[in-house]
């Protein structure tokens, strides 16, 4: 960590550890290099520190508690400050394309203008005591589980699911009387109370009329965000309203480092980020294990198969090898996963049953014909997949609403990759128009993705990922068409 402001107490050297990541992350997506990101993070850090001191200072010295944001939502506050600063003075050439565009727009000005025209969610959370903010932030953007959380505030974990409950309806309290606050025009006034009624259902039902005035107005989409508490849209809504640019790659970034920092499994519907060691290790085990099965359930079908006057004869004739030797069951390079999948300690899939290496590799086929398949209920390839594709895909719809979505693509390759570009295809006309992990173009329904500078190198048999933010109308048919490098790759 480069030099930050003089931690106070051990406390705050303890807080100072926590946050610094968070600013990092941050920093990293408004800049255009790792050099020019621990410089952004450095300064806002800096600035926000500052502010926090001084507005606590000041509470102290009125008797009251400072009015603020949790440490970690000011501290990314100070990043997108000191972001705008760069830009003002000449430095926008370090910074994000698109962060720059946002900063140049009446969206940036919306966080520092009239408080009752800021986002609800910013308000919302700001109105919150100061313990309720952060429980509420670092359980649902953080994505840190609960018992971590009650260990950094002090919280009895037995209680804390129940303290975090309470402190949602406190939330949506405070949204809800902050949008009837803010100045609205009289149709969004006369939908303001079915939007409460709605939003506290647990049927996620939407009457039409309602759905079509929230694909349109942005105000009223805001509140809806910040009110529904069931369905899991509460932490888009905070990092969005709260951060502003880049909210919800920031809140991919964070359940990651999460999942990393405290070996947690992958939530189902975030399933992407970095391949989990433990997890490739023992997938790598399991592959090791399943080579030597197959290769023992091809050499007892071969057996099986042998010419009469070997089996005559009981045994196979010495010094003609294998049984494998005259009657190959099949290309073992094309059936089974490579020999470098196995796991350290396993049987070499080269060596027999005796310990001796196995010949059939050098042995010609003197029989045109296939003689096996690489395994029992494998399914047969859809015409145009090769037997052993080099990449698998997974394609998740993250989230969805009226007029856009949030997407995600995972890929496995077989082979280790030093670079890597990703292309897929959209049916009904959708639009990317933010991506995180990578860079993206589109053409049409073609969408290209390229590596970003960080996580260009992948493993043979490791994953990559990105994630993306999109349009769309009418319908949202899954993308299709997806290559790695050029080469195709299947569904998994």
């Amino acid at each position: 960590m480069p030099d930050l402001p003089t931690p106070q107490d051990a406390t705050e050297a303890a807080l100072f550890s926590e946050c610094w990541d968070a600013v990092l992350s941050y920093a990293d997506l408004c800049t255009a290099g790792s050099t020019a990101a621990t410089e952004l993070a450095t300064e806002a850090f800096s600035l926000g520190m500052r502010e926090a001191r001084e507005a606590e200072a000041a509470a102290r010295g009125a008797g009251r508690r400072p009015t603020r944001l949790p440490r970690i939502p000011l501290l990314l506050t100070a990043v997108r400050t000191t972001a705008a600063d760069w830009e003002t003075r000449g430095l926008g050439h370090r910074l994000d394309p698109d962060l720059r565009l946002w900063l140049n727009s009446d969206k940036a000005a919306r966080y520092t203008g009239p408080p009752l025209q800021r986002p609800i969610a910013l308000r919302g959370l700001r109105d919150l005591q100061a313990a309720d903010a952060e429980l509420l932030w670092l359980a649902e953007v953080e994505a840190l589980p609960l018992s971590a959380v009650a260990r950094r505030l002090g919280l009895d974990p037995a209680t804390v699911g129940d303290e975090l409950a309470q402190v949602r309806g406190l939330f949506r309290d405070r949204s809800h009387r902050n949008h009837l606050d803010m100045p609205m025009d009289a149709q969004c006034r006369s939908y303001a109370r079915l939007l409460d009624a709605v939003t506290r259902s647990t049927s996620g039902e939407t009457p039409d009329d309602l759905s079509h005035h929230l694909a349109r107005c942005r105000q009223c989409a805001e509140a809806a965000a910040c009110l529904r508490l069931h369905g899991g849209g509460l932490p888009a809504a905070l990092a969005s309203g709260v951060i502003g640019w880049g909210g919800l790659a920031y809140l991919e970034r964070r359940r990651r480092a999460a999942e990393v920092r405290l070996g947690a499994g992958r939530p189902a519907a975030l399933e992407s980020g970095p391949p989990n060691p433990g997890a490739h290790k023992a997938k790598v085990a399991r592959n090791g294990l399943l080579v030597a099965a197959v290769l023992v359930s091809l050499l007892a079908l071969a057996v099986s198969m042998m010419p009469g006057d070997d089996m005559e004869n009981g045994a196979a004739k010495p010094g003609t090898g294998t049984s494998a030797d005259s009657q190959p069951v099949a290309n073992p390079t094309s059936s089974v996963p490579a020999a470098t999948s196995r796991a350290p300690g396993s049987a070499d899939p080269s060596q027999t049953a005796g310990g001796n290496p196995s010949e059939s590799t050098g042995a010609k086929n003197s029989d045109p014909e296939p003689q096996g398949t690489s395994s029992a209920g494998a399914e047969e390839p859809e015409p145009g997949e090769s037997v052993t594709p080099s990449c698998q895909v997974e394609y998740t719809l993250v989230n969805q609403w009226p007029d856009g979505f949030q997407g995600e693509v995972t890929v496995t390759t077989t082979e280790a990759l030093s670079d890597w570009r990703v292309t897929w295809s959209f049916k009904d006309g959708q639009k990317v128009t933010q991506m995180w992990d990578g860079s993206f173009t589109q053409s049409g329904a073609k969408v290209t993705a390229s590596a970003a500078d960080y996580n260009k190198s992948v493993p043979a048999h490791g994953s990559l990922s990105l994630g993306f933010l999109a349009t769309w109308q009418s319908r949202n048919a899954p993308a299709y068409d997806f290559s790695l490098n050029g080469q195709e790759c299947v569904k998994s």
